[in-house]
C-alpha cells in the first residue's frame, strides 16, 4: 500500500480518479490529507480562467526529490456544473498521470484513460465530425495516449463500421443477452455467475431455473413481439450455456425462436461454449438444428499444468478434439480465448498458446489480460498465484499482435478492466467478415442490451440521448427463481419508458 499525502481535501470524485491513476503504478494506493506514513506527497493548484480555459499544476515530492508538471488547455465553449467537474478531474490527472512517470519511469501507454471503453471515446469524437488526424492529436495532447494505442483505437472503429455500416442508427433495435449460470467448475480468476452443475442439479436449481427461464424469455418475447422490436443480435453466455443438456438447450431454443419477433432478421446468434468438457456431439447436433454456427471453444492456454491451475478441468487434447469436433459438425464462425497472464506462464508458454492456435485457424481469437477481480478466487488468494511481471505480459500483447497479424486477423473491438496486468487491455482479433456484432454492439453501448436469465444485466440506452439506464438480474439461482417475476415486470417498465409506449 503506497500512502500518498495531498496537500487539501478535495471533491471525493476527483480523489477517487486520482486514486485511479496512482492505482496505474502502484499495486494499491490510498491518497489522505493526514501527513503521518506517506510514502510520498503532492499538491495541486488549478484555475478555470475567464476564455474557457483551464490550468492545473502538481508538484510530487519523493525522499526530497521534486517532479512538477504544468498543463492547460484551451476549450471552444464554456461549461458548468458536471461539464466542469468532468474537465477539471481530466486536467488534474494529466499533471498527476506526468509526474508519477517521471518518478517511476514507467509510461502509461493509456494516459489518463482508466475506462473500459476507449472505443467510445473515439467514436463520440467521430460522430462529433472530427477527423482520424484531429482525433489523434486530441487524444495524445490532452488524454497522453501513445500513438501506438491511437492507431489501435483507429483500426478497431474503422472495422467496426464495416462490420455495422449503421452502427450510428442501431439504436432503433435490441440485442439480447441470455444468462446461464452454470459451468462444471467455477475457474480462478471468474468473476462470472458460475455455480458448479453437479450439485445444484442435485438441489433442484437446474430444473427450477430452467422453468424461470422459459417463462421469462416467452414474456419478454411477449413485449418485443407487441412492440414489433426488431433484434440485432442474441448471446447465450453465463457460466456455460453448453454445461446443461442437450434436450434442456433444445426446448431453451425452442422457446427462444416461438417467442422472438422477426427471427429472420436477427443477424446473429451465439452461443457461449467456453468450456470444451461441456461439448457434446448430441448438443452440436442441437446448434446445428436451430441453424446457430456460432459458438467459443476456449483454451485460455495449451499448458496442461496452467489449467489445473486456475480450475478448469479438462486438458489441451480435449481443447483440440472438441474444436475439430465443433467444426466436423458445422460451427463455421469458432472463436478462442487466451489469456495473457496466467499463473506460472510466461513468454514460452504463451508462444506455445499461439504456435497451437495457428493449427487451427479459429474465425475469431480474443487475447484477454489477466485481471484481478476483486471476489475471484485469484484475488482472494495472491500469495499462491505467481503472475508475469509488467515487462513481460506487455512483450507477450505484442506477440499476439504480430501473431494476428501475420495470421490475417484484424482487432475489432477492445475493452479494458481495473486491476488488468500492465495496465494493458483485452482485445478481440477475427479474420475479416467473421466479427462479432453482438461483441461491438455492448462495449461501444450504441444500442439496448436485454438481459434475461441469471446473472444477466440489461442496459437500457436512450435511442436518442445515448443516456445509460442498467438494471441486474440475481446472479445467485436461487435468488433468481424467487424473483424472475418481479424482474420481468421491472424491466418492461424501463421498455415502456425508453420507448414511449
Amino acid at each position: 500500500m503506497k500512502m500518498i499525502h495531498i496537500d487539501q481535501k478535495y471533491p471525493e470524485d476527483w480523489i477517487r480518479v486520482l486514486n485511479h491513476i496512482a492505482n496505474l503504478f502502484f499495486e494499491d494506493s490510498k491518497l489522505r490529507v493526514e501527513p503521518e506514513e506517506a510514502d510520498m506527497s503532492v499538491s495541486f493548484t488549478y484555475d478555470v480562467g475567464e476564455n474557457f480555459s483551464i490550468a492545473t499544476k502538481a508538484i510530487l515530492t519523493v525522499d526530497g526529490q521534486q517532479y512538477t508538471n504544468d498543463y492547460s488547455i484551451q476549450y471552444e465553449s464554456a461549461a458548468t456544473g458536471r461539464e466542469l467537474n468532468i474537465r477539471m478531474k481530466r486536467a488534474l490527472s494529466h499533471v498527476f498521470l506526468d509526474v508519477l512517470e517521471q518518478h517511476t519511469g514507467v509510461h502509461q501507454q493509456w494516459g489518463i484513460l482508466t475506462g473500459v471503453r476507449p472505443t467510445k471515446l473515439y467514436h463520440k469524437f467521430r460522430k462529433e465530425g472530427k477527423g482520424d488526424q484531429e482525433i489523434a492529436e486530441l487524444l495524445i495532447r490532452d488524454f497522453r495516449l501513445s500513438k501506438e494505442k491511437v492507431a489501435l483505437l483507429k483500426d478497431i472503429v474503422e472495422r467496426q463500421l464495416v462490420t455495422i455500416p449503421d452502427i450510428d442508427q442501431i439504436g432503433q433495435e435490441i440485442s439480447v443477452y441470455i444468462g446461464i449460470p452454470f459451468c462444471p467448475t467455477k475457474c480462478a480468476y471468474c468473476t462470472f455467475p458460475a455455480y458448479a452443475i453437479g450439485s445444484n442439479r442435485k438441489q433442484g436449481r437446474v430444473n427450477t431455473f430452467l422453468d424461470g427461464l422459459h417463462i421469462e424469455l416467452r414474456e419478454m418475447g411477449n413485449w418485443l413481439k407487441d412492440n414489433n422490436m426488431k433484434i440485432t443480435s442474441i448471446y447465450w453466455g453465463g457460466g456455460t450455456p453448453t454445461s446443461i443438456e442437450a434436450d434442456e438447450m433444445d426446448a431453451l431454443y425452442q422457446t427462444m425462436y416461438e417467442s422472438f419477433p422477426n427471427p429472420e432478421t436477427i443477424r446473429e446468434v451465439t452461443v457461449e461454449a467456453g468450456r470444451p468438457d461441456t461439448i457434446t456431439p448430441e448438443k452440436l447436433e442441437v446448434l446445428k438444428k436451430w441453424g446457430i454456427d456460432r459458438i467459443s471453444v476456449n483454451p485460455q492456454s495449451y499448458t496442461d499444468e496452467t489449467l489445473k491451475a486456475i480450475g478448469r478441468h479438462h486438458t489441451v487434447q480435449e481443447t483440440i478434439d472438441k474444436f475439430w469436433l465443433a467444426r466436423e459438425s458445422g460451427m463455421n464462425n469458432i472463436n478462442m480465448d487466451l489469456i495473457i497472464g496466467l499463473p506460472n506462464e510466461g513468454i514460452e508458454e504463451f508462444q506455445h498458446s499461439l504456435v497451437e492456435s495457428a493449427k487451427m485457424q479459429p474465425e475469431s481469437l480474443t487475447v484477454h489480460t489477466l485481471s484481478f477481480k476483486r471476489a475471484s478466487e485469484m484475488t482472494r488468494n495472491k500469495d499462491k498465484y505467481k503472475v508475469a511481471d509488467r515487462d513481460t505480459v506487455a512483450e507477450m500483447m505484442q506477440m499476439a499482435q504480430d501473431w494476428t497479424k501475420e495470421n490475417d486477423y484484424v482487432p475489432y473491438y477492445l475493452y479494458r478492466q481495473k486491476n488488468i496486468l500492465g495496465n494493458l487491455e483485452n482485445v478481440g482479433y477475427s479474420k475479416a467478415g467473421e466479427e462479432s456484432i453482438y461483441n461491438i454492439v455492448i462495449m461501444e453501448e450504441v444500442q439496448t442490451i436485454l438481459g434475461i436469465g441469471c446473472g444477466a444485466s440489461s442496459k437500457f440506452v436512450h435511442p436518442e440521448t445515448g443516456k445509460i439506464t442498467q438494471f441486474h438480474n440475481p446472479k445467485d439461482p436461487a435468488a433468481y427463481i424467487m424473483t424472475f417475476e418481479e424482474a420481468i415486470g421491472k424491466k418492461i417498465e424501463f421498455l415502456d419508458e425508453l420507448y414511449k409506449l
